[in-house]
């Protein structure tokens, strides 16, 4: 690696990418004991070996990231939670924006602005929470961090 840190907004990207693949492979782990179907249960298997690969490949650039603040716990039950629908919120945003981009129809388009206003809205609400209850510390950018670790390291744990 060429620089000693890396620069504030990759840092938060790779903050968003761990984050959202750890709470995926939880999930994965956890939906994975519900399947019958040996072809599904495969694709699973598949699915959380390269969670796994790709965690342990984001976590390895931690200790380069910039550190402004102190380290905490991640709570995993209730952040659990929360992060899952933290994340959902966002990928809904972004799908919806997309969406809009692609709709020519001025009505659909109508519908679905109001609806993206509405995903917005949920994704405040799930931050707000999050934030007021020091599950996503977001202006500690070292507690942020090490939580991300944190999640990965139990999720790779599971």
């Amino acid at each position: 690696m060429g620089e000693k840190t890396l620069a504030w907004h990759e840092t938060l990207e790779l903050h968003e990418l761990t984050a959202f693949k750890s709470i995926g492979l939880m999930k994965a782990k956890m939906g994975m004991k519900q399947i019958q179907d040996k072809r599904l249960l495969d694709i699973y298997k598949k699915a959380i070996h390269d969670l796994e690969t790709s965690l342990k490949e984001l976590v390895q650039f931690y200790p380069y990231t910039p550190k402004p603040g102190h380290s905490s716990e991640y709570r995993a039950d209730n952040g659990f939670y929360a992060g899952d629908l933290l994340a959902f919120s966002k990928a809904e945003v972004r799908n919806y924006s997309v969406a809009i981009t692609e709709t020519a129809t001025p009505m659909l388009k109508d519908m679905l602005t109001k609806q993206l206003n509405t995903a917005i809205k949920c994704h405040t609400r799930i931050f707000n929470y999050m934030y007021e209850n020091g599950l996503y510390p977001s202006y500690d950018m070292e507690k942020l961090l090490q939580g991300d670790v944190n999640l990965a390291n139990k999720a790779l744990s599971m």
